[in-house]
């Protein structure tokens, strides 16, 4: 039976063994069926790739679309293309020449040089919400609402120009967009009240101009003519949710992982050049936006030695490619001491995340000092038994009770 006729898997598939890694399906998928059929729950098909090298192909091949409105592009969750449908300037929507256009509006916000310049202020975050950790007469509190939201929320916030005190809006709408449970209805309403906001931010931003990532992206816009609302409002609502949602989870999973294991966490702090491969080895690790790189193919291509027609989907498992053992030895295992830079856990090719120096800043930052600042910290329960994101669209941690 070859890989087109053989029967679909259903998808999405659930991380059950161990909570860290990958479906264990993926493991089999990648030597005998690295593309394989995949049926989602509304009938509809589409293939799976596990292997990275093909996955690179796919994310790198111009023949193949990101257009979410595309007849044949995985609709993974329900209300997925009405969502998009409604948010007029998603990147993650868009195709060259008009993906290149706007993103050219952000790319000089992210560089390392502007980055490097955020570390003072990211480092007041992290410690000003450390400082409430220990100020808890309990010494107990949850950690993802005491520290893995609130320094990317506020970050995001502060470059963005969204004052701080509405981020409650925007978490509480993108934890409704990433469920699976969410209905079409709920993640169409969600995804429009935070453009609706962001778009009125623009206009108001680029009426008078302030020292925000929005104000400078709405005058670059205007110098080029193609100034937009409504358009922008998509570019900051991606920004706002790819800019918090990603990160809260690796800080919540790379804690839970490293108080797990203390050998790896004493390797992480040993010295400051342990921690930027560190957090490399533990985005490989996670792959928490393992299903968000779904493509459709415009023309006929071969991958993995199958013919994907046109029309047809596909997603290409971030998670599969990032624990492929032709590329990392003993994938499943967190070692800190490996060089895990050819993961792709930001993606590949020109829709690789835009965010992901300011990613990396903020991981480094809220590890290395909260563990040099409360070096006895441990989770209350077994880690095993955390509450983890299964049903989401990015994995995680609901909730993280730690004491110390």
């Amino acid at each position: 039976m070859s890989d087109r006729t053989a029967q679909s898997l259903t998808f999405p598939i659930t991380r059950n063994a161990c909570p860290f890694a990958p479906p264990e399906q993926y493991t089999s998928l990648r030597s005998e069926r690295p593309a394989a059929r995949i049926a989602f729950p509304d009938g509809t098909t589409a293939w799976l790739l596990t292997r990275h090298s093909d996955v690179r192909q796919v994310l790198s091949d111009p023949r193949v679309s990101n257009d979410r409105q595309h007849p044949g592009f995985p609709e993974y969750v329900p209300g997925l293309k009405e969502a998009s449908r409604r948010m007029k300037g998603g990147l993650l929507a868009m195709d060259p020449p008009e993906h290149t256009t706007y993103r050219s509006l952000l790319t000089r916000e992210f560089t390392l040089r502007r980055m490097r310049r955020l570390r003072p202020r990211i480092q007041q975050i992290v410690d000003l919400c450390v400082d409430t950790m220990l100020a808890s007469p309990t010494r107990r509190v949850d950690l993802v609402t005491a520290l893995s939201l609130p320094v990317p929320s506020l970050t995001i916030c502060e470059l963005l120009g969204v004052p701080y005190d509405d981020r409650e809006l925007f978490q509480q709408r993108t934890l409704t967009f990433m469920e699976r449970t969410s209905t079409q209805e709920e993640r169409a309403a969600a995804i429009g009240e935070i453009r609706d906001y962001l778009c009125d931010l623009v206009a108001a931003q680029a009426a008078r101009p302030q020292d925000t990532l929005i104000s400078r992206m709405a005058a670059r816009a205007k110098e080029q003519g193609i100034y937009d609302p409504g358009i922008l409002g998509g570019l900051a609502t991606l920004l706002l949710i790819a800019g918090f949602e990603t990160t809260a989870n690796m800080i919540s999973l790379g804690v839970a992982a490293l108080l797990k294991e203390p050998g790896q966490r004493a390797a992480l702090t040993a010295d400051a050049a342990s921690m930027p491969p560190g957090v490399e080895e533990l985005l490989r690790y996670f792959s928490v936006s393992d299903q968000v790189t779904c493509r459709v193919a415009l023309h006929d291509i071969e991958v993995a030695g199958i013919r994907i027609r046109a029309g047809e989907g596909i997603v290409a498992s971030i998670a599969g490619a990032n624990h492929d053992p032709e590329v990392f030895s003993d994938p499943h295992t967190l070692d800190l001491h490996r060089d895990p830079h050819s993961h792709l856990a930001f993606g590949f090719g020109i829709h690789q995340c835009i965010g992901q120096n300011l990613a990396r800043l903020e991981l480094e930052t809220v590890y290395s000092t909260l563990f040099a600042r409360i070096p006895t910290l441990r989770t209350v329960c077994p880690v095993e038994d955390l509450p983890f994101k299964r049903d989401s669209l990015v994995y995680g941690i609901h909730s993280m009770d730690v004491t110390w």
